[in-house]
């Protein structure tokens, strides 16, 4: 008999002889689709879409002088759903809150009571994290009241989001230009990406050098290997800082000779990492598969909600996506330790089940880490079922949970210590090599996790021969080579997730919105997965880091977090915190109302009154206004090069007139000049120089509606092939394919490469890509 079977038929002795049935509301048709298979036809189960009350949007909606009350409304678009809500408790028996199972969860409960006027009939919240019999069941057999400790940290938050945003964005508007937002948590996350892209600019790379030595066992035909200089025998690693010192250095090691000194072998485990939250489903799902935080929570969603299977019905594939938590049910521990004994064998099974501990010292509620609802549901089954997307997540978020509960991987770490004793002085000179062989796979056999700034999986060695202490060795090449320190590293959104969660900043409810507000303001830009800032943000952060330094600062904000999940645990009242925030920011933004409009005056005049000129922000940018507005209201755009059209030697598609370059809200584009008798546009097509691997056509570089840049072919839309990533000149020495960039620049005058056809990786020097160009 089936779990949903025996669930129904539950339901059914419990409200025999009762016509009326019991009312399930949730937020979303399609978890109300996989509940009703679930809980079966007793139930009425309504869907709210989303929240039923809000602020106003036409104004400010907080009654700043009477303790930061909130006044609600029913938006025009939800008021027949609430109406249908209402009518459907008057038939009901019993009314069942089934909302998320987190803060906004809470609090959508509270606002369906209170919008549907259901205060004074029996209403109770059941709260499950998984949607599946067992765990649905087991929630409506201990329902419990709304808890208005969650309602009060989530009513805290949406105020503070309504004062920052209904108050400094007009400011914005006002000193900058039309259309831009500030946020609580979402103007933080822009001040650390611009700081951290002026610590890169700021950067000064400080030289160092490494030298490397191939050295062999004398008497021995093969067994190369490769020890780096670590300096003088007996003290500490030596930096060499310039070339003048690798010279010297080069020079005693050329007349050394060399004998093995130590060699210590011991195994290492590397244990496997905690399951998902939602930051690190996020991170992983940027660096494994390319996904935006946005797209990844769009596809979680779906899992969770629930997915047609057949034979089984609707069904819920994975836990609740928006958590902290890496806590596993036991059951899920025993299902996973089960099926690793049956597909992998007993070796791979740990001694007792894996617990993690949670590091965010702030995690919210008793959640679990995301997980699937059952491993036994294995990706290879759904393959045909879910879409590419959802496919290609689950199975993610699966082997990272079976690998969770699996064996630690055992690995053979060797270091071989290298005397060098220079001909000419009495202090040796030490060299390192050191290789890591893999012993026991254990949880890599499933699974292997990647660091921010990997590519591909590390290696597992540098192939060491057999050496005994005293060997003595032969140098066969000596190579000095010199390197720069490198900045840090751009924030991807992957690690910009990680540094908000380190730091403190926003919940897994709100990092992908995070993310996409700033980038589809124009203050980010996502080139590939690198997120630069843009000269709209540097403005805006300036403005907000000048006139409001603590209120978007990290440290006040992370504060201010505890202090919204001190008022979730009961610890105190919302409304002082309320305040806490309020009284410096109301101070800051009467100072900031009189400063001046943010505004460059250049050398240009105006050429209807001769008045200066100062360089503004606009819809499309920045442009040149005249001083004497309101007077003169004249404008131009900023570079004079580009006003006006501008001819080319492109010829229309349409009418064969040659055509001419004009500017548009998206960019520079082509158009025919016979506008508006022909109207043939198309965009303005920047060659790479490289050759379509398909049809040999030119490819360029375009971009997408959210202006992502991508690669794509010129005779699109015959031929459909696009790269996310620059194409780069030279061919693949293995397959002859198209090389594409992968990875970070160097500073070793070589390019991380992978090859789109056989996925060969490495990296190519400039000089050959140079040579290749031309």
């Amino acid at each position: 008999m089936s779990r949903r079977l025996v669930m129904r038929q539950s339901v059914a002795k419990a409200n025999k002889g009762n016509k009326k049935k019991r009312l399930v509301i949730v937020e979303s048709p399609a978890k109300a689709r996989t509940l009703a298979g679930i809980l079966g036809p007793e139930y009425d189960i309504r869907a709210s879409i989303g929240h039923v009350r809000d602020l106003p949007k036409s104004r400010l909606g907080v009654d700043v002088d009477s303790g930061f009350a909130p006044r609600y409304v029913v938006p025009k678009e939800k008021r027949a759903v609430v109406q249908e809500i209402r009518k459907a408790a008057d038939q009901a028996d019993a009314i069942y809150l089934a909302t998320d199972p987190d803060r906004e969860g809470e609090a959508i409960s509270w606002h369906l009571v209170e919008a549907a006027e259901l205060g004074d009939r029996p209403h109770q919240r059941v709260v499950f994290h998984e949607i599946t019999p067992e765990a649905v069941g087991e929630a409506f057999r201990h329902p419990r009241p709304i808890d208005y400790r969650l309602v009060d940290a989530q009513q805290a938050r949406r105020v503070l989001d309504r004062l920052v945003g209904y108050q400094v964005s007009p400011l914005l508007w006002k000193k900058i230009r039309r259309g831009l937002s500030a946020g609580r948590v979402q103007s933080v996350a822009l001040r650390m990406v611009v700081e951290r892209e002026r610590e890169i600019q700021g950067f000064v790379p400080r030289e160092y050098w490494t030298i490397d030595v191939d050295l062999q066992k004398v008497g021995a035909d093969d067994g190369t290997f490769t020890a780096r200089l670590v300096g003088p025998a007996g003290k500490k690693k030596q930096e060499i800082p310039d070339r003048e010192e690798a010279e010297r250095l080069v020079a005693l090691l050329r007349s050394a000779s060399y004998r093995v000194a130590d060699l210590k072998q011991r195994p290492q485990s590397r244990r496997p990492g905690p399951p998902f939250t939602t930051s690190t489903l996020q991170q992983e799902a940027s660096r494994r598969l390319g996904f935006s935080a946005k797209r990844t929570m769009a596809v979680a969603q779906q899992l969770y909600e629930g997915l047609a299977l057949p034979g089984q019905g609707v069904v819920g594939l994975i836990t609740y996506m928006r958590t902290d938590s890496t806590h596993v049910a036991e059951s899920a521990k025993r299902e996973a330790r089960a099926y690793i004994a049956q597909r992998f064998g007993a070796d791979f099974v740990p001694p007792a089940p894996r617990t993690y501990r949670t590091k965010g010292k702030r995690a919210q509620e008793a959640h679990e880490a995301i997980r699937p609802t059952s491993v036994l549901r294995a990706p290879a089954s759904l393959r045909g079922i879910l879409s590419r997307d959802q496919l290609r997540l689950y199975t993610l978020i699966w082997q990272r949970f079976v690998a969770c509960q699996m064996a630690d991987a055992v690995l053979d770490l060797t270091t071989v210590e290298v005397e060098a004793q220079p001909a000419d002085s009495s202090h040796p000179l030490l060299l390192r090599a050191s290789e890591s062989v893999l012993r026991f796979p254990g949880y890599r056999q499933l699974y292997h996790e990647m660091r921010d700034d990997e590519e591909e999986e590390e290696p597992e060695g540098r192939g060491l021969p057999r050496l005994a202490p005293g060997d003595a060795l032969r140098p066969l090449d000596l190579r000095p080579e010199q390197h720069f320190t490198e900045p840090p590293p751009r924030y991807t959104e992957a690690s910009l997730v990680k540094a908000l969660e380190e730091n403190g900043i926003g919940r897994p409810s709100t990092y992908a919105p995070i993310l996409s507000t700033i980038q589809e303001r124009g203050y980010v830009h996502r080139d590939g997965r690198t997120l630069l800032p843009q000269e709209l943000g540097f403005v805006v952060n300036d403005l907000l880091v000048r006139h409001f330094p603590d209120v978007f600062s990290v440290g006040f904000t992370a504060e201010m977090e505890e202090e919204l999940d001190e008022v979730a645990r009961g610890e105190r009242p919302w409304e002082p915190v309320v305040r806490q925030f309020y009284d410096p920011l109301e101070a800051a933004l009467e100072v900031a109302a009189a400063a001046p409009r943010v505004e460059e005056l250049t050398e240009e005049t105006c050429d209807k009154c001769g008045r200066p000129m100062v360089a503004r922000w606009g819809r499309y940018g920045r442009f040149l206004a005249c001083t004497g507005f309101p007077e003169c209201r004249s404008t131009r755009p900023l570079d004079k090069e580009e006003a006006g059209p501008q001819p080319t030697d492109e010829t229309c598609h349409l009418c064969g007139t040659p055509m001419m370059l004009r500017d548009g809200p998206y960019g520079r584009f082509l158009a025919c000049s016979r506008y508006p008798e022909c109207k043939g546009t198309r965009p303005l097509l920047r060659k790479v120089g490289v050759a379509c691997p398909r049809c040999r056509g030119d490819l360029v570089e375009r971009r997408t509606r959210r202006r992502r840049i991508f690669y794509g072919c010129a005779n699109y839309p015959q031929c459909d092939f696009t790269s996310w990533s620059r194409p780069l000149p030279q061919p693949c020495s293995h397959c002859g394919g198209l090389l594409v960039v992968a990875g970070r620049a160097r500073r070793d005058d070589r390019t991380g490469a992978r090859c789109t056809g056989c996925d060969w990786r490495g990296a190519v020097s400039e000089p050959e890509l140079a040579a290749a160009t031309a």
